[in-house]
């Protein structure tokens, strides 16, 4: 009987064994598939993030690209308007001055219209007519004229028409007390010009004599001063054709196209004096007239942009 008890006890306890290493082995199966659950959990995690990485760089690299895009883009706008800006600034080159000389000169009809004394209430309706029939004048315009109506004078700017140079006072006596004088009167409008459209750089180099250059009670002074002029890079031009809106005050549509066919009559460069002063209204109202007659004719409008570079 103790031999039976004792070997009760031995299989007993082969039991037990067997039941704590089963335990150990089933802790260590789950030990190792917890092992196994944390390794995949932190491999997909890693590969999640390796992903999520690579989408952060692709986009990060894509907000990049846009970005220099963008800037590339905004620098080219820059550019392309700093251009225009420019182009709008006159710039007198040796090729000008020629071109100044010889502007009563050309293989084939052109006309310029050109309009002094002006800013004034005529202005608006001028620069109407010309934008309706696609038409770049020049302006010489008085800086007395200009500190009034510097509105008009970017219009006139904006529009892509010729700024010239007319003085500042237009009152004989003042501009041609002396050479100096000219010169002085051409700065102090041509500061006034800059002020009004807001470019500081800009210079017209050309100047029209306010009763033009040859002759008169002044004529030593006008030649003088056209010396100085030229030492400053400036030079003048007057016209050889106009409507004669200059001559009296009681102006006469027929009168006026009758005086610009007479005037431009067997010329190939035409350079038309008219006006755009406050009592010239009757100019702004015949220049469709005198646009229909010119195109008849022939003629190729032309402005000052296109003879000083």
């Amino acid at each position: 009987m103790k031999k039976g008890m004792e070997l009760y006890r031995i299989k007993g306890y082969d039991n037990i064994k067997r039941i704590v290493i089963n335990k150990k082995k089933l802790f260590i199966i789950i030990l190792l598939l917890f092992i196994i659950v944390c390794l995949l959990i932190s491999l997909k995690n890693i590969t999640e993030s390796i992903k999520i990485s690579k989408i952060v760089k692709q986009n990060e690299q894509q907000i990049l690209q846009i970005q220099k895009e963008q800037e590339e883009k905004e620098k080219q706008i820059a550019e392309e308007e700093e251009r225009k800006r420019q182009e709008k600034i006159p710039k007198l080159t040796q090729e000008g001055i020629d071109n100044i000389k010889n502007i009563y000169h050309s293989e084939t009809k052109r006309a310029f219209l050109t309009f002094d004394d002006g800013p004034s209430t005529v202005t608006p309706l001028i620069l109407d007519t010309l934008k309706n029939e696609n038409i770049k004048a020049t302006f010489f315009m008085l800086g007395s004229n200009v500190e009034k109506k510097p509105e008009l004078v970017k219009r006139v700017y904006e529009e892509g028409h010729f700024i010239a140079n007319h003085g500042y006072s237009h009152t004989y006596s003042q501009i041609y007390s002396s050479p100096n004088a000219v010169l002085d009167e051409y700065n102090k409008a041509n500061d006034a010009i800059k002020n009004a459209i807001g470019v500081p750089e800009y210079n017209s180099h050309l100047f029209r004599f306010p009763g033009g250059f040859a002759g008169g009670k002044y004529a030593q002074i006008k030649i003088e001063a056209e010396k100085l002029l030229e030492e400053n890079q400036i030079v003048h031009v007057d016209w050889n054709a106009l409507t004669g809106d200059s001559e009296t005050n009681k102006l006469v549509p027929e009168n006026l196209m009758e005086r610009l066919k007479t005037t431009t009559a067997n010329k190939s460069s035409v350079v038309i004096l008219m006006h755009d002063a406050q009592a010239k209204k009757v100019t702004a109202e015949i220049l469709p007239q005198v646009i229909k007659y010119l195109r008849e004719q022939g003629y190729e409008f032309k402005n000052f942009y296109e003879i000083i570079k």
